[in-house]
Parts: structure tokens; C-alpha cells; sequence
């Protein structure tokens, strides 16, 4: 008999009136149920946020810090077992679901670190002009209010962390969203918090549904909102609360540069292998995959046929098995999408050299050249395990051809020439530039976040933190500076 899992409101666990099934897409078994808060209780949290909010943010920085450090050993001490959660609930295979418990240990580590460090204000005397003699500003940095935290299906626990830990590090209330496809993994941080002396109100997990979720977007005791998901729902939300302080992470349409002094056996293998395990990870639902390859005409008829060897050669099969690269996409629907945007390419003129197919929620890790321009695939963020490889002409037609996009979140830039990777770094118009590897890469205490229609404001602990906290100025007045 299927468990059902309660929610997390103001602290304790609760259940509601209703239940909806999490269901596997690999094999469409019912991995678990979830009950659903009622208005009354989704009302519940957030009034108990909003009380305790000062209370929270005058916590003494290590009850804080203990509590994010305890999550971080609890996670490592049941990783497999969330591991399995993981895989189960999202289809990711387990390697790389044993990644993401890794990952999210050490975000839940880094915000103890910057718990404990965070906010011990900035001195700065202000008797440089006549009228400021023996005046001192300090300037420390206070939580906005509560946060709203919306968290997407494919990386179910550890984008869950990047909206709590920062929170709680700063000392800001959060309201939890997990996404509905994905819920138990997030539900689960929950189990950890609770173990905690943390306030009660000062978080809560719901698993609400995305058609109730205006109101608490429109709810003026959330001031801050962060939101990791798709380009359309999330300008839906900032433009539905323009007052409001929104972080978004959205889409991105990966490119990874390889440039001709990459030229050697060894380096295009390397370029080759690491462009076919990214662009097909997490069945490429990652904002960071490899989408594009870009590649000089010097190296791009050598490094093609690397490419399609080694995309052939990733395991795809099932999510359970050690051996497995490339499990199912989140849901069936999300498989026939992928497979009509790679039709309308294919008719419109584009080469199919490896994949294009699809069955049930899986589809096969994919291959094409020569996209037409005005293609969907060529223009929007297809989450799946699709890529497309491109020639150019020298450095210069490289950085034009990532910079043709709407979006700009990273790229990758297989280069050894430092001038090169300082000048990629002057003109990408991405939020990060990799030299040496693709796009995929993040580490989770850096600035993540991109430019154009990729998002707004940064996530990674630290920078997080900064967009759930405002600067306050003391100014002391008659010292002897």
C-alpha cells in the first residue's frame, strides 16, 4: 500500500483534505501520495511566516547556522536512500541523482558557513566632508520579509535548498513550493528541518497546485518571490507583482564554443565527451545542457563524428540501474513535445544524424546539423536530450552565433588561449562563461543566474541571501574617529 506524505506548515506536520499520486515517469507506478493543504492551512503558514518574521531575523546567527549544518549531515547520512527518492519520483538516473543529494549537502553547508559570517556590517566614516566630522556609518543588510520560494521538477532536492538555505542563513521566513510532479524530495527537507530548533513560522513545505498559486504570488505579506522555471511563467509572475522583489531563473539554450586551437586528438575526444554527457544529463531538462555546438570550421568536420559516436554511446534505459545515463523525460507529454519540435526541424531542412526517437516518456539521446534559423529548436529551450552542431568561421562568427539568442544564462568555451577566454568573457552576453568545458557546469556557492531573457538576479548561497536582504544604514554621531 502506497504511503501518503503530509506537508509542512509553520514547522509541524499536517494533512490535508485531499491527496494526488506521484507517479514514476519511467514505469508510471505510484511512487507516493501527498496530501494537499487547504486554503485554511495554506492561509495558516503564511500568517505564522509573516508573525514571526522579526522574531526570525533576530536569531542568533549560530541557532541558525546549527540548524543548516544539521540538514547538511542528515542528508549525508540518507543519501541513498533520498537518492532512490529522487530517481523515482523525477526519472533521473541514479548516478546522477546520488550527485544531487551531494550538492545539496554542501549548499545546506555553505549557508551555515554564511550564516555564521553574513551581515557583520561595513564601517565606513563619513568625516571626508566637513559636514560628517566624527560621524561613522555602519551598514548591515535585513531580511526583506518572508520569501515564496517556487522550485521546478529537475533538480527536485537541490533547488529546493538553493531557495531554503539562503533563506534561513539570512534569516528570512520561507514558504516552500515544491513542483507537483516532484514533491517527495522536497517534502523531505522538511523531515530535517523539523529535527531543528528553529522557530515555528519560520518555514513551511506546500505542495500546492500551480492553478492555486496567484493568490499567494499576490499575497503583499510575500514580499519576496524566488522562482526557478520556465521564461513564461516567470515574467507571468513579475509582471503580475511589479512592487515585488522577484528572483527568476529561467530559460537558457546552451551553447559550447570550441574553438580552432583545440585541435588535437585529445582535446576534441575530451570537447566530444563532455558535450554528448551534458547535452543528454538529467535527459537534458537542465537550463545549463548542452544545447549548441558551435564550432570552427577548423576542427568541426573532425570533431562531428566524435561527437555522434559519443552521444551513441550513453546508456539509456532505466533510471534504477547504476549503469544507466540517460533515463525517461519528466512525463510523456514532455517526450511528445520534444519529439514534434525535432520533426519540424527535420521537415524544415535539418539533418538527423543520430536519435530522433521516442518511446513513451523516454526519447533518444539526439544529433542534428544544418538547423534552419527560424526553427523552434533553434530558438527556444527544448529540455530534452536534443543538440544541434553548427560551423563557423573564427572566433568572432562564435561569440555572434552564442549571442543570436533570446536568452543568455551560460557558455562554454573549449579554448587554451587565455586572451581568448577573457575576450569570450568581455563579449557573451550570458550570465557565465566556462573555458575548458561546457556550460553545465555550476558550482552552487557562485553567482548563477543569466542576462537577456534568462532571468533576473542571482542565485548561489551568498548572492541569494543579498536578494532576500536589504542594506540598512546606522549612522553614529560624536566619535573621536
Amino acid at each position: 500500500m502506497t504511503s501518503t506524505h503530509a506537508f509542512w506548515l509553520a514547522g509541524r506536520q499536517v494533512s490535508g483534505l485531499d491527496t494526488f499520486d506521484v507517479t514514476s515517469p519511467w514505469d508510471g507506478r505510484v511512487v507516493g501520495k501527498v496530501s494537499v493543504p487547504t486554503d485554511a492551512q495554506v492561509e495558516e503558514a503564511v500568517a505564522a511566516a509573516y508573525a514571526v518574521r522579526d522574531e526570525f531575523a533576530a536569531t542568533p546567527a549560530h541557532v541558525r547556522a546549527a540548524a543548516l549544518d544539521h540538514v547538511s549531515r542528515r542528508l549525508v547520512e540518507r543519501t541513498e536512500e533520498i537518492a532512490q527518492l529522487i530517481s523515482a519520483e523525477n526519472g533521473k538516473p541514479i548516478k546522477w541523482a546520488r550527485g544531487e543529494v551531494g550538492r545539496a549537502v554542501s549548499v545546506f553547508r555553505f549557508a551555515a558557513e554564511e550564516a555564521r559570517r553574513f551581515n557583520g556590517g561595513e564601517a565606513q566614516r563619513l568625516d571626508t566632508d566637513l559636514g560628517g566630522q566624527g560621524r561613522l556609518a555602519l551598514t548591515r543588510r535585513f531580511p526583506k520579509g518572508v520569501v515564496l520560494g517556487i522550485a521546478p521538477f529537475n533538480f527536485p532536492l537541490n533547488l529546493c535548498a538553493h531557495k531554503i538555505a539562503p533563506a534561513i542563513a539570512a534569516g528570512a521566513p520561507i514558504i516552500l513550493k515544491p513542483a507537483p510532479a516532484t514533491p517527495l524530495s522536497g517534502l523531505i527537507i522538511g523531515d530535517l528541518l523539523a529535527e531543528t530548533e528553529l522557530p515555528a513560522g519560520s518555514w513551511s513545505i506546500l505542495p500546492v497546485a500551480n492553478d492555486r498559486m496567484p493568490a499567494l504570488v499576490q499575497d503583499e505579506r510575500l514580499p519576496v518571490i524566488s522562482f526557478t522555471g520556465s521564461e513564461k511563467v516567470g515574467y507571468a509572475i513579475m509582471d503580475s507583482v511589479p512592487r515585488k522583489h522577484c528572483t527568476l531563473e529561467l530559460g537558457g539554450n546552451g551553447a559550447a564554443v570550441v574553438l580552432g586551437d583545440w585541435a588535437s586528438d585529445e582535446d576534441l575526444d575530451w570537447a566530444a565527451t563532455r558535450i554528448a554527457t551534458f547535452s543528454n544529463y538529467q535527459g537534458g531538462q537542465s537550463c545549463i545542457s548542452v544545447q549548441r555546438v558551435i564550432a570552427d570550421a577548423s576542427v568541426h568536420d573532425r570533431l562531428l563524428p566524435r561527437i555522434v559516436a559519443a552521444v551513441e554511446a550513453q546508456v539509456t534505459g532505466d533510471p534504477a540501474d547504476d549503469r544507466t545515463d540517460v533515463g525517461p523525460l519528466v512525463s510523456e507529454d514532455a517526450a511528445k513535445r520534444v519529439e514534434a519540435w525535432v520533426q519540424e526541424a527535420v521537415e524544415a531542412g535539418a539533418a538527423l544524424l543520430t536519435g530522433g526517437k521516442r518511446d513513451g516518456a523516454a526519447y533518444a539521446p539526439t544529433v542534428l546539423t544544418d538547423l534552419p534559423a527560424g526553427t523552434t529548436l533553434a530558438c527556444e529551450e527544448v529540455f530534452g536530450p536534443v543538440l544541434s552542431v553548427q560551423k563557423v568561421d573564427g572566433e568572432a562568427a562564435a561569440f555572434a552565433a552564442v549571442n543570436d539568442s533570446k536568452y543568455g544564462l551560460q557558455a562554454g568555451v573549449f579554448t587554451h588561449d587565455l586572451q581568448a577566454a577573457f575576450r569570450a568573457h568581455r563579449a557573451l552576453e550570458v550570465g557565465g562563461v566556462v573555458i575548458g568545458d561546457v556550460p553545465s557546469y555550476r558550482a552552487d556557492q557562485m553567482p548563477y543566474g543569466g542576462a537577456k531573457q534568462s532571468g533576473v538576479g542571482r542565485e548561489g548561497v551568498r548572492f541569494a541571501m543579498d536578494d532576500y536582504t536589504y542594506e540598512r544604514v546606522l549612522v553614529l554621531t560624536g566619535l573621536a574617529l
